[in-house]
């Protein structure tokens, strides 16, 4: 039962990231970045240990798409992040695949790496422009964001 909530907590997140940034702009994406990108970030090295290969894969590619879905009358919004989404997911899962250690240690690695790469394709693709001071928050905040719900998992919900 909590494995299912989890899966549906992780497809939303970016839903809702997506909906509050079509409605008050790129600059509450640093907010967004803490609270969504870093719990779905974190959330999806709690799912990586507990789905197979190509489940993980089949959820990264169904929650790119579903992204979309929610949010179409985003407009390019709602692409970019599907992209991102999609592309960071993979870069994520791939380097929590790679790293050796604890859980935690392995969670976060993953995340700075599924962090840098949403957060220099996101923005770019949705505004159509390299924003480097919006790239370099949205990073912090969705490292420092991973961080926090990382511990939170590890904590409440790893065992």
């Amino acid at each position: 039962m909590i494995l299912y909530a989890v899966i549906f907590v992780y497809a939303i997140a970016m839903t809702l990231a997506n909906l509050s940034i079509a409605k008050w702009g790129v600059w509450l994406s640093p907010v967004n970045a803490f609270l969504f990108i870093g719990l779905d970030l974190a959330l999806r090295d709690w799912l990586h240990e507990r789905l197979k290969m190509h489940e993980m894969l089949a959820l990264i590619i169904v929650s790119g798409v579903l992204t979309y879905a929610f949010n179409s009358t985003a407009g390019m919004i709602a692409v970019a992040s599907a992209l991102s989404f999609t592309v960071a997911a993979f870069a994520d899962w791939l380097t929590f695949s790679k790293v050796n250690g604890s859980w935690s240690r392995k969670s976060n690695s993953s995340n700075v790496v599924g962090a840098a790469v949403d957060s220099l394709v996101f923005p770019t693709l949705a505004f159509g422009v390299l924003m480097p001071e919006i790239v370099a928050v949205q990073f912090v905040a969705k490292v420092f964001g991973g961080f926090f719900w990382s511990f939170l998992i590890n904590k409440f919900l790893k065992k």
